[in-house]
């Protein structure tokens, strides 16, 4: 479920089961050429009008034993470290004017357009100001957090546990952000085709809808916050 683009991909990695006697270490991480016979792809519609994720399935699929990436039986160690890089660059594409409803427009600007400005030149609503400034400044911090862990990255430490943090925030803020743009463009920001409706506005709507699957990709915002109690707090397990 939620392959990334596998209609597209000519090959993908897979975690398959080589041990039953075990959890994590019964897992092996191998190369799979999507045209290998039983290999089937199937786009998953969204409520934003795309299918950028896929269902794959895999029937009586065979793959070569050179396939196989490092060790029998190890692949859950390439696979967590390739999740931390993944949810790191996940991360940086939430930036500010990026994706889920950034790449409609700025929201201060888009704000001060459709709620209009006071004497002072502000967003005239005083409420929807004090939010859009919270968000502004969470997605600045953001950016200065990613852009430290990808220097501890450069300087051969790798990504941590710590990129779940930067994720599950990530999320957040952006969805977060595509709300606001939604409210602040009102009935305009719920427009889905036809006259009557700019080109941004019809981008909002459909980055807010897309923002939905954010708490989803590179590991739901569930996981990233088990692995936060228990990777970077050190927190025991719930009895």
């Amino acid at each position: 479920m939620w392959t990334s683009y596998a209609d597209k991909a000519d090959w993908c990695f897979c975690l398959v089961r080589t041990d039953n006697t075990k959890k994590h270490e019964g897992i092996s991480f191998v190369l799979i050429d999507m045209k290998t016979p039983g290999v089937e792809t199937r786009p998953i519609p969204l409520i934003s009008g795309e299918s950028p994720f896929c269902e794959t399935f895999f029937t009586d699929v065979k793959v070569p034993k050179g396939n196989l990436v490092g060790r029998v039986n190890g692949g859950w160690e390439i696979a967590k470290r390739l999740l931390q890089y993944e949810r790191q660059n996940i991360s940086a594409g939430f930036g500010e004017g990026g994706s889920a409803g950034g790449a409609a427009g700025d929201l201060g600007k888009i704000a001060t357009q459709y709620v209009g400005v006071d004497e002072t030149g502000r967003v005239e609503d005083g409420d929807l100001r004090a939010r859009i400034t919270a968000n502004k400044m969470n997605f600045a911090a953001l950016r200065q957090t990613i852009a430290r862990s990808a220097a501890e990255s450069k300087a051969g430490n790798g990504p941590s546990a710590a990129t779940s943090i930067i994720k599950y925030a990530a999320a957040e803020f952006a969805k977060e952000r595509s709300e606001l743009m939604v409210e602040a463009m009102g009935h305009q920001g719920l427009g889905w085709s036809g006259e009557g409706y700019e080109p941004a506005e019809l981008l909002a709507v459909r980055g807010w809808l897309r923002t939905k699957a954010n708490s989803i990709e590179g590991g739901t915002s569930e996981i990233n916050l088990n692995v936060i109690s228990k990777r970077v707090l050190g927190l025991p397990d719930p009895k």
